[in-house]
């Protein structure tokens, strides 16, 4: 692998660790209603474990109520108990054609609780991203130990994978903030 090539996949390596980091964000629910929250929670069709939004439609009625609207009638009662028995501390109600699912607030205490959930997420992204930093780094190394590349070339790549450590590692602290923010909002 050439220089090139290594910072590349080190970029998107990183890059991959955001986006995951983020999508474990979107599980820790916050006081407001959206979409995303039911993503994760399975519901049995046909025999299949399938998530909700491939059964039924979700939408937002207000800003503190979503509403599901299973594709077929016999599935209502299985979404309901779904959205129900999931982690999340819904409690859905029936009104025949549409589930309602109100977005309980969050109590200080639990507030405090998912800080630290995301801040350990958070933790476990910058860690994935030094990882990656380090993999490379090593690469770099046996690049120049078989004389691939000069001791110069070998410190500029490090600086730059450093920067792009750094960069990443910023867009990690700028996301963790801005849940924490919006947790800790009323």
């Amino acid at each position: 692998m050439s220089v090139a090539e290594l910072k590349k996949d080190a970029e998107r390596r990183m890059q991959k660790a955001v986006e995951t980091l983020k999508e474990e964000l979107t599980k820790i629910r916050t006081g407001r209603a959206h979409t995303g929250i039911l993503d994760h929670v399975m519901v049995e069709y046909y025999g299949t474990m399938v998530p909700i939004p491939q059964v039924a439609n979700v939408t937002l009625l207000d800003a503190r109520t979503l509403g599901v609207q299973p594709w077929e009638k016999s599935m209502m009662s299985k979404v309901e108990k779904a959205i129900r028995e999931s982690d999340l501390g819904l409690n859905p109600a029936n009104m025949g054609e549409i589930i309602r699912v109100p977005m309980p607030p969050l109590t200080e205490e639990r507030r405090r609780e998912l800080t630290k959930v995301v801040r350990h997420e958070g933790e476990q992204a910058r860690v994935a991203v030094r990882n990656v930093r380090r993999d490379i780094n090593q690469a770099l190394k046996e690049l120049q130990k078989k004389k691939e590349i000069t001791e110069d070339e070998l410190r500029r790549a490090e600086e730059e994978v450093q920067k792009l450590t750094d960069r990443f590692v910023k867009v990690i602290d700028e996301t963790i903030e801005k849940k924490e923010a919006e947790l800790m909002q009323i």
